[in-house]
């Protein structure tokens, strides 16, 4: 993403944060710099969607602290190795680093697909051996963690600052969360939670003080996000499953290894359901990014998560999904045909003044975009208030006739594109490629879903023109929403009849 200068504004950002339960103007640490710390995925499979959402989330936060000037440095891990990989890598018969780093490549393929910008560091657990048994080492130092027979465990009960994130009571806590570890009767309470895992046959291990293993779940985040971006910065996130135990646990390492340690703002994105129950690799009820991706355009799938405002549950449907299709065709096919009645024009220079209404509309429209991101990124505004200039954008086609005399037109125009793809590229909504290339990826996806080629449609649009000729209007309106039903738009132009991409219907 090319940079653009700072926009500078009277207008705070405001984010919710989870530790206060409520919404906070964002103050960074050190003016003009963010560090962000987002945690990663676990990679032993190909990612879902819910992964999705939470990533598409934060690309979100980090392109708009980018568009407001800040120096942002973005931290999102790869937890390398785990008992979940080690067990996949097990039924797989494959070495469990391999298996994770495989995986990790693929995930880093989707969300380039889903244009998610690079963060500025990818640390990998196993990477990071020496960070993580430091940290341990000071915990045990400050007298909050404890060994038994080669497990290193954190005793909650030293730290009585423990759950303050999640504002749970001690006593409903579950032993290890999260499903990562077995209930373990060695342990001082049952809510402690492992550090260092002493070492089982056959899996990876590390030397360590307490004897060879591997870290716990937890540990891996506290000494990452310390090495990258020290022990106080500005914003931590994930999705909200993570608040307990994982971002607990976390908040609880860093300030037992160091007391100053403080993080400024929790955020945490909802989940994605699939009939009203959380949709997860656990559960055997998810879709894969690239499940998706196969019958959507990526930034179809892009555009339906951030409909829904990033801290609210998305309920998925195939409907919601077409939906996004349909309006991310009508926003590449109205800048496209805007860019095709102004390429003769675009290296003219024009003497007369933007029209006021349009600079009013565009001012308008440019200050409700600052205002509802601002107010915790609500995205679901932005995208409904979108459509406003882009209905300008078809009004005014209409009007031009594609002559230089029609000044006040195409320098109209040429604002409404300006003003419409700055937004689109902060939301990373903007396509890498050219609006007609991605209007045809549109269509193909459109033709897969409706089980159709290209041959037998044109057939179709023959056999309905022909029906049209010889007055079969019954035939005719027949063959039409039969291509509705399936996502298939018919549209009867003077050159001819054309079709585009529609959310199926049984009118």
């Amino acid at each position: 993403m090319a940079e653009k200068e700072p926009e500078m504004t009277e207008r705070k950002l405001v984010l919710f944060n989870t530790m206060t339960k409520q919404k906070e103007e964002f103050k960074p640490i050190v003016e003009g710099k963010v560090g962000m710390y987002v945690c990663g995925v676990t990679p032993y499979d190909f990612s879902h969607i819910g992964h999705a959402r939470a990533y598409v989330a934060f690309d979100v936060l980090h392109r708009f602290l980018r568009h407001l000037g800040y120096e942002v440095t973005y931290v999102r891990n790869f937890t390398d190795i785990d008992d979940k990989i080690i067990k996949r890598a097990n039924e797989a018969g494959e070495d469990p680093l391999k298996l994770s780093g495989r995986f990790s490549q693929e995930f880093l393929v989707d969300m380039e697909t889903l244009q998610c910008l690079s963060p500025t560091h990818e640390p990998r657990v196993t990477d990071h051996m020496d960070q993580i048994k430091d940290m341990i080492s000071k915990i045990m130092a400050n007298g909050h963690a404890y060994t038994i027979e080669g497990d290193v465990y954190f005793s909650v009960d030293s730290f009585p600052e423990y759950c303050r994130l999640s504002g749970r009571k001690l006593d409903d806590n579950m032993a290890g969360g999260g499903g990562r570890v077995a209930v373990d009767t060695r342990k001082k309470n049952p809510a402690d939670f492992a550090l260092w895992k002493s070492a089982k046959p056959g899996e990876p291990k590390w030397d360590s003080p307490w004897g060879p293993g591997r870290p716990g779940w937890h540990i891996e985040c506290s000494a990452m996000s310390e090495k990258y971006l020290g022990q106080k910065f500005d914003i931590h996130g994930g999705g909200k499953d993570l608040v307990f135990p994982h971002h607990e646990n976390e908040l609880a390492q860093s300030k037992a290894a160091n007391p100053e340690s403080c993080i400024n703002c929790w955020m945490h994105n909802g989940f994605v359901n699939k009939d009203n129950q959380k949709m997860s690799k656990s559960d055997n009820n998810f879709f894969t990014i690239r499940d998706i991706i196969n019958n959507y355009h990526p930034l179809a799938l892009r555009f339906f998560l951030m409909r829904t405002h990033y801290r609210a549950d998305v309920n998925y449907s195939v409907q919601a999904l077409d939906n996004a299709s349909d309006r991310v065709f009508y926003i590449y096919q109205t800048l496209q045909d805007c860019e095709v009645a102004l390429s003769p024009f675009r290296e003219g220079t024009y003497k007369v003044q933007v029209p006021d209404d349009v600079k009013e509309m565009i001012k308008k429209f440019h200050a409700s975009f600052m205002e509802s991101m601002s107010d915790d990124l609500h995205t679901t505004a932005v995208l409904d208030d979108l459509m406003e200039p882009l209905k300008t954008v078809n009004g005014t086609l209409k009007k031009f006739k594609g002559k230089k005399q029609q000044q006040a037109l195409i320098v109209a125009l040429l604002a409404l594109e300006k003003e419409v793809k700055e937004v689109l590229g902060i939301l990373g909504l903007l396509p890498t490629s050219s609006f007609a290339e991605v209007l045809k990826q549109l269509k193909d996806s459109a033709l897969e879903r409706a089980g159709i080629t290209e041959e037998d449609l044109a057939k179709k649009i023959e056999e309905r023109t022909l029906a049209r000729k010889n007055k079969q209007y019954e035939e005719s309106d027949r063959i039409r929403k039969e291509l509705t039903a399936v996502g298939i738009a018919l549209m009867d132009e003077p050159g001819g009849t054309v079709w585009r991409p529609c959310e199926p219907s049984d009118e």
